[in-house]
């Protein structure tokens, strides 16, 4: 192994176990059974706790790993390159990188691509802002760490050797972190890039230390971190307008297929939300970890649990003492927190899918489809299964069945302040924004956008073929079940592009012109874009398929259905489908655009 080798396998063991528990497994003798106890020590005491019997398995692997890697890190630092370092060189208390260790981690990310959002970083390198840190938070795997790598390698190469890169750890503490940052400083070094902060328990309550002394002094900081929700708390007392903000987790359809080469809506679909290339890039270890992107539900869950649930957590108990957890006190203190909030987003996406479903079984498109189907040039594709299926029955059954679900996720007993709260910190997290919606007669229910397309449709995927295993649905032959589970799901993405076309266009738009979603009487506007400077308006429909069909654009040849679009919005300047196929104008002036090609010139 050589030394760039075994420094990053360091780096990526340390990076590991942060993510373990600390402590070991102990067995203790109760009531003359032995039972599994997690033990370790704090401030200089020996704590332990029982291990739940559905915890075992998890526990004890997870510990095992901890004393596995722990045995083949103490033996690759033996190894480890020394770097020369002064005589008068200080000894730091937490993990500092510098001189040539930093630049053999800066070299892993030339060539890599940058963020959008990467040009804010880059102002803030090259702005005079006495007293101001940079914030740079998101969820996992939103490019974060090869952010702060990339900056270090774009300053002036006699300046990057006054740069240090922390990577911090849950043992570390404030005064650690200040005792070396001003070892730092005498040090002669002017840039510091603070990576996983909000792992340390006293983050939250003492960050302004890092604005109010070292940012004044003249120290260049730059914070990341995982639980991007503890900045979010920092920014309400620590570092009130101290601190300049940038967020990573949300990736436009745009960004993701420039850094990742990939230009297929659906594949953003399935996969879009991480900078991970789903399962295309299988050279890529990371991409091959078990949690590196929505692959099915399990994987999905985890990140959840992981990414998600784990942030709101941590955050929640680290800040004042856990004061911010408010009504979710009593789920945190019966262990119950992360199960809630998974249990609400899973229920948004029931919500979500549900709502599909139904439109699905109700309206003309499924006798489109049936029609279509019934039509199929493949005699293996061609069934008449739309046809022959009760579709009042069906609708039924799907409603029956997440009604169910839902009824059980109340009776655990969480309340609408539950729901709120949580909401309310997944709106923090830039994970859900409210869906832009304006009705001409009534205002419209509430309805939620996830940022992460592939967390949303993995949940939606495992839930349609849990649903479509209904008695009466197996009867039918297993081909055309899965003709008909595949138009199921391909309504479920159709949804999905226009949720991803809306959201994208209404984050785009100037101050002088809106995007919303507009619901009439008896039909709806898919997007409308309105200009307020000229009083004018432009109508869309957004369709998956990937061919030209006249149902597509009734509702935009509708004259009445036009005219109260009108008379609200001004003259209608443009009629437009957003679809899969080729871009083109039909001979009644409709235009049809490529989507990918619509979201790539936002």
């Amino acid at each position: 192994m050589n030394q760039e080798a075994i420094i990053n396998r360091i780096n990526e063991i340390e990076e590991q176990l942060t993510k373990l528990p600390i402590g070991y497994v102990v067995y203790k003798t109760i009531r003359g059974k032995k039972q599994p106890y997690l033990q370790w020590n704090e401030n200089g005491k020996p704590k332990s706790q029982y291990i739940k019997v559905a915890n075992r398995e998890d526990v004890i692997a997870k510990t095992t790993l901890r004393k596995d890697l722990t045995a083949e890190l103490k033996e690759l630092k033996a190894m480890a390159p020394k770097t020369p370092e002064p005589a008068t060189a200080p000894s730091f208390r937490t993990n500092v990188l510098y001189g040539g260790r930093l630049d053999a981690q800066v070299a892993m990310v030339q060539g890599f691509g940058k963020r959008d959002c990467y040009r804010l970083l880059d102002r803030f390198m090259n702005l005079r802002l006495a007293g101001r840190v940079c914030l740079l938070y998101g969820l996992r795997r939103t490019g974060k760490t090869t952010m702060l790598f990339q900056a270090i390698n774009d300053l002036p190469q006699e300046e990057r050797s006054h740069a240090a890169y922390i990577k911090l750890r849950k043992t570390d503490t404030m005064a650690d972190l200040d005792l070396d940052l001003e070892r730092l400083w005498k040090g002669g070094y002017r840039y510091v890039f603070l990576d996983e902060v909000t792992l340390m328990e006293d983050f939250i309550d003492s960050a302004s230390m890092l604005s109010d002394i070292y940012a004044m002094m003249g120290l260049k900081i730059v914070l990341s971190g995982t639980d991007s929700l503890g900045f979010w708390l920092t920014l309400t007392q620590e570092l009130y307008d101290r601190a300049f903000t940038i967020h990573t987790t949300y990736i436009p359809f745009h960004e993701y297929s420039r850094l990742l080469g990939i230009h297929d809506i659906d594949e953003y679909i399935r996969y879009g939300g991480t900078l991970l290339p789903g399962e295309l890039a299988f050279d890529d270890p990371d991409a091959m970890a078990l949690d590196a992107a929505f692959r099915d539900d399990e994987t999905t869950r985890r990140y959840i649990d992981t990414a998600i649930c784990g942030n709101i957590q941590h955050s929640l108990a680290c800040c004042k003492s856990g004061n911010y957890l408010r009504h979710l006190r009593a789920l945190y203190d019966a262990g119950e927190l992360t199960s809630a909030i998974n249990r609400i987003i899973e229920s948004m996406n029931h919500q979500f899918l549900l709502s599909t479903l139904t439109k699905t079984f109700k309206s003309h498109d499924l006798g489109s489809a049936a029609e279509l189907l019934r039509k199929q040039s493949d005699p293996t594709k061609r069934t008449r299964i739309l046809d022959q299926v009760n579709r009042e029955a069906i609708t039924r059954k799907l409603m029956q069945l997440l009604e169910i679900k839902n009824q059980e996720d109340a009776s655990i007993g969480i309340t609408d302040a539950h729901v709120k709260e949580i909401k309310e910190y997944l709106k923090a997290l830039d994970l859900i924004v409210d869906c832009p919606r304006r009705s001409v007669n009534s205002e419209p229910e509430e309805y939620v956008l996830f940022t992460q397309p592939g967390m949303r449709y993995c949940q939606a995927q495992a839930l349609v073929h849990v649903l479509t295993n209904d008695q009466d649905f197996m009867s039918f032959r297993q081909e055309e079940r899965n003709i008909a589970c595949e138009k199921i799901l391909e309504d479920v993405r159709g949804r999905m592009m226009e949720d991803i076309v809306l959201l994208e266009t209404a984050r785009s738009m100037p101050k002088n012109r809106n995007a919303f979603k507009l619901i009439l009487s008896r039909s709806e506007f898919d997007m409308v874009i309105y200009s307020s400077d000229d009083n004018t308006c432009e109508v869309y429909e957004i369709k998956h398929n990937q061919v030209i069909v006249p149902r597509q654009y009734h509702v935009l040849e509708d004259e009445e259905q036009c005219g109260l679009v009108q008379s609200q919005y001004g003259k209608i300047t443009r009629r437009c489908v957003i679809y899969r196929g080729p871009s083109c104008i039909l001979e009644n002036g409709i235009e049809y655009q490529n989507v990918e090609e619509y979201l790539n010139a936002l």
